[in-house]
């Protein structure tokens, strides 16, 4: 057995190397940065209703005065914004901003074929306990969570507090006024043809970017993908009049496919859910392939009311279910009964990427220790892993380019029961990169090496902007300029002194500003319980702040970060950075930074990616700290200024 381990880390090591590249995430374009039109153009919102919209009364404003400004109109921003509610604020003070054409971030732009949650929507679609409604499946489609987070908007009366095809490009905050200037890019007309700037003002600024709302494509010789002259398209803008079938049927018929040579480049979570469908439309299917996913049985079923009902039973039952899951993962003996019950409870080694209290706190000398435990523990569960796999795809050879060699941590695993078994329909062809990615684009297809692939269409499921990027920089994920005092910007702090905040969530020098962050926070694999305990947080201290300074929840106020208190929390934050060293054996992905996360060779660039950890001991942990923090009520680390 023990020569067998060592056999499978030289694999890991082997496969780790063969895909490092020297350009690391620069292999990557942006395409709402690019210079070609074409590509660009990828990004552009397919689903906005412009008549409509342009029919409705923008509810900001030039020269509007509000109470708080959420930039971000997904989960992260309705929850932040339902929780300021629940903490004494009210709809009429609050006001989002998206650059969308609707509510729901991710599950606004991402409308492919087959699109579900990959965690159990009862503890991923936020505020059940308090909306009542109950998830049709226990992996809720795209289609579903989309119309929920509207019917959420609308329960609150945010719905028309959202100012959406718009675009917050700066912040700046101005001394004398105690508050934030915004300077918004707001659209109208057909595609959003026409542009206005509006300066507005808000007390609070809430930062709520998702961890992937920028999509990317790799970088290709020549003019790259834009060289293609088929059909081109994005999954996170998928196509319909190219394709066929409606973004409002879970799985559509995609029947401008028939007959078609239909290439796809990529195999993480988008393409788990959507190659399946494509297979049954496509005359032909190619897969083009640089890093296999792990792939785990699903176990999708719809929500009986029987047991919904034995679910919904307990207290706060939806928070209790939460940190159930949490613990089921991450805690080596969570002495309670698992409820959720899935592919992720049994998937105890994905504590390496997200902290737990196994091994929360780690010397250098250490590391070995750490990674080699955990690595033990993902060996069962991977060969069970790999074991499904050939016993499903009937090619041998095909069964061994989709089986994955690296730790369960190093990319996020996939749950499905219908991916693995398209690679044996004759339609289907696996085209393996080994590593180095598509080779370049033709007019007429694409090529890997020396060989070209004829396609007729391509679709991209290349995935986003790695959510480390610059040190998971809030202003950078949300795409503004954030300048607080002394005319610095929160990105060129975040560049030369590193991820700054107290609890995450707050940064020294920009008062009135929160964010919903990884940095120094807690995390989870269930993102939607993280955003919750930072919304409840960033609630609590607004709230927490108008009391101290006024006794109730009224009146202006000026909160902003002790500078010891904030250096404090970066310093326990990267005293526990060794911990993931654990990252130091994956292969390179979106959640290493193409490789580049850890680079020994830049000092002063690991400590400040060092500030930019976890809490080590996990998201539970991080909500236990933050609890006891509010329950001393002195505001420790804050200074509140009466206004």
């Amino acid at each position: 057995m023990a020569e067998l381990f060592a056999q499978i880390q030289e694999r890991y090591t082997a496969e780790t190397q063969k895909r490092l590249r020297p350009d690391g995430p620069a292999q990557f374009l942006n395409l709402e940065e690019s210079d070609n039109d074409r590509l660009r153009h990828l990004a552009d919102d397919p689903w906005a209703d412009h008549e409509a919209l342009d029919a409705v009364e923008p509810p900001i404003t030039q020269g509007s005065h509000h109470k708080f400004l959420i930039i971000g109109a997904g989960i992260s921003g309705l929850v932040s914004a339902v929780r300021l509610i629940e903490a004494g604020f009210t709809a009429d003070q609050i006001r989002l901003v998206d650059g969308a054409g609707g509510i729901g971030g991710t599950w606004y732009w991402n409308r492919y074929p087959g699109i579900h949650c990959d965690v159990e929507s009862y503890i991923y679609m936020p505020l059940l306990q308090e909306t009542g409604y109950m998830p049709s499946t226990k992996y809720a489609s795209g289609v579903e969570i989309r119309h929920y987070l509207n019917d959420v908007a609308k329960k609150y009366k945010l719905d028309d507090k959202v100012l959406l095809r718009a675009t917050v490009n700066s912040v700046d905050w101005d001394d004398s006024a105690n508050a934030w200037k915004a300077s918004i890019t707001a659209s109208r007309g057909a595609k959003g043809a026409t542009k206005s700037t509006i300066t507005a003002e808000a007390e609070f600024v809430v930062l709520t970017s998702g961890l992937l709302s920028k999509p990317h494509v790799p970088k290709l010789a020549g003019a790259g993908l834009s060289q293609f002259k088929g059909e081109l398209l994005h999954t996170s803008r998928w196509d319909y009049n190219a394709t066929g079938g409606s973004s409002e049927n879970v799985f559509p018929e995609l029947d401008k496919l028939n007959g078609k040579r239909v290439g796809i480049i990529g195999t993480g979570a988008t393409a788990i859910q959507v190659v399946p469908i494509l297979a049954r439309h496509a005359g032909e299917l190619f897969v083009f392939q640089r890093t296999p996913s792990a792939v785990y049985q699903r176990g999708q079923r719809d929500t009986t009311p029987e047991e919904w009902d034995k679910i919904t039973q307990p207290d706060k039952w939806q928070y209790a279910r939460m940190e159930n899951n949490v613990k089921s993962i991450t805690w080596p003996d969570p002495q309670e009964e698992d409820l959720v019950k899935d592919e992720w409870s049994r998937q105890k080694a994905y504590a390496a990427a997200v902290g737990g209290p196994e091994y929360s706190h780690v010397a250098p000398e250490q590391v070995p220790q750490v990674i080699g435990h955990f690595l033990g523990l993902d060996n069962e569960n991977s060969i069970r892993m790999r074991a499904r796999i050939a016993a499903i795809v009937e090619d041998k050879e095909t069964a061994e380019k989709l089986t994955p060699w690296y730790p369960i941590w190093c990319k996020r695993p996939t749950f499905s029961e219908t991916y693995l078994p398209t690679f044996n329909r004759p339609n289907v062809h696996l085209v393996d990169t080994d590593g180095k990615g598509v080779s370049g684009a033709t007019e007429t297809g694409l090529t890997v090496g020396d060989k070209e692939y004829p396609l007729d269409v391509l679709i991209l499921a290349t995935g986003f902007l790695a959510p480390s990027t610059g040190n998971a920089d809030p202003a950078l994920r949300a795409g503004v300029k954030v300048t607080g005092k002394g005319g610095r910007t929160l990105s060129n702090k975040w560049e030369t002194q590193g991820p700054s905040t107290l609890h995450g969530c707050m940064s020294s020098g920009f008062p009135n500003l929160f964010f919903i962050n990884p940095a120094q926070a807690g995390v989870a694999p269930n993102q939607a319980h993280a955003i919750d305990v930072q919304a409840r947080h960033i609630a609590w201290l607004a709230a927490a702040a108008h009391k101290k300074a006024h006794g109730i929840v009224v009146g202006k106020v000026a909160v902003d970060v002790d500078t010891q208190a904030e250096e404090a929390w970066a310093m326990q934050c990267v005293a526990g950075a060794a911990r993931f060293a654990t990252f130091t054996v994956c292969t390179p992905g979106y959640m290493n930074n193409e490789g580049t996360a850890l680079d020994m060779s830049d000092q002063a660039a690991l400590f400040r990616t060092a500030r930019a950890t976890p809490i080590t001991a996990g998201l539970l942990k991080y909500q236990e700290i933050l609890q006891g923090w509010r329950s001393e009520g002195a505001l420790a680390g804050l200074v509140v200024t009466p206004v």
